[in-house]
């Protein structure tokens, strides 16, 4: 049959590969049965099994699987309960397959289909005061079980801390009042457009933070649920916080303590350190625009350099760019050009 098929097509114009492509079968495999004489053996017909179950026997399972009596339980958990009843209506894996086969493997009864969370928005930040991110930590006190709460704000596009507190409670008022106070000191008008995105915390989420970000021109964005990738550059900023050299090794005796502490490492993560993430220059300088000028002159220092020893260069000189643009939660999950990474 299908060599007769072969035949007739190539009759008809086509190409003896496409037409063995399409039945299945090699030109060597259609030469070697023109020389030997064979005939197409391939299995063509499937059979079915004789163990397989028939449609009223399926019905059964999914019957059972289905009842008030068992819909919240598996099939490891059914079968054993109708062997002690002296029932048997088939084996575990075969009510695996068929639950599978209908899409009920894993929800019946009362659990529910887990929907599907969208990845938040993707934000680009070319200029400072575009999009905000923020986050609380923990800061270790040293009544055992007790926590004090650092509540920051930082600009995406320069990294530079626009507004923080430290309290011993967490809450959305608090967060609320933090929040206007950095729009302010930031300079900022009630129509400027601005982006806070935050995780999914209760103080994140609370009614009258987001009742004041409607009332002071502010656009929420939150991260999807247990996932700390979507807020990475508060994570990354706290990570800083608490590994850089200066941090105490004993805990804080007050919240006063606490304050003291985070206001000088905020003076010195603003204008001192150099952020391995924007070119090695401070969150101030990126801010205010100085890091065009600072990265200029260290790629005119770099090019003196090579010019006075070029045996000493093996290829460019170091990528001292200024990076025009900072993206948060990118689409293509593999932003080169977003560096997670503080080191301090």
């Amino acid at each position: 049959m299908a060599i007769q098929s072969i035949e007739t097509a190539v009759k008809q114009g086509a190409y003896q590969k496409d037409a063995c492509e399409i039945v299945g079968i090699t030109p060597r495999t259609l030469q070697n049965w023109h020389t030997t004489g064979l005939e197409d053996r391939r299995k063509t017909v499937e059979k079915e099994p004789a163990n397989k179950l028939s449609k009223q026997e399926k019905e059964e399972v999914l019957s059972i699987c289905n009842s008030k009596e068992f819909q919240d339980q598996s099939p490891k958990q059914i079968v054993p309960v109708l062997a002690d009843r002296g029932c048997y209506v088939a084996s575990e894996s075969t009510f695996y397959r068929i639950l599978r086969d209908v899409g009920q493997l894993e929800h019946r009864g009362r659990a529910s289909k887990a929907g599907t969370i969208v990845k938040p928005d993707p934000f680009i930040a070319d200029g400072p005061n575009q999009v905000w991110t923020w986050d609380i930590t923990y800061l270790a006190s040293t009544v055992k079980g007790s926590f004090f709460y650092l509540y920051l704000f930082m600009d995406l596009f320069s990294r530079k801390i626009v507004g923080w507190e430290v309290h011993d409670h967490e809450s959305a008022e608090l967060a609320a009042q933090i929040l206007s106070k950095a729009k302010l000191s930031e300079g900022l008008s009630g129509d400027h457009k601005l982006v806070l995105h935050s995780d999914n915390g209760s103080p994140m989420k609370g009614a009258t933070m987001l009742a004041t970000m409607q009332k002071i021109g502010v656009v929420p964005s939150f991260s999807r649920p247990s996932v700390s990738n979507d807020n990475p550059f508060s994570e990354s900023l706290f990570k800083t916080l608490k590994y850089v050299p200066i941090y105490p090794k004993n805990p804080f005796d007050t919240v006063d303590d606490a304050r003291q502490w985070v206001s000088e490492f905020s003076t010195w993560y603003n204008n001192s350190h150099r952020h391995s993430g924007l070119k090695f220059v401070t969150p101030v300088q990126r801010h205010t625009g100085a890091d065009i000028q600072v990265l200029e002159s260290r790629k005119m220092v770099y090019e003196q350099a090579k010019n006075k020893h070029p045996e000493r260069w093996a290829g460019k000189i170091r990528n001292w760019n200024h990076k025009p643009v900072v993206k948060l939660n990118p689409a293509n999950e593999q932003a080169d050009d977003v560096e997670l990474q503080d080191v301090a």
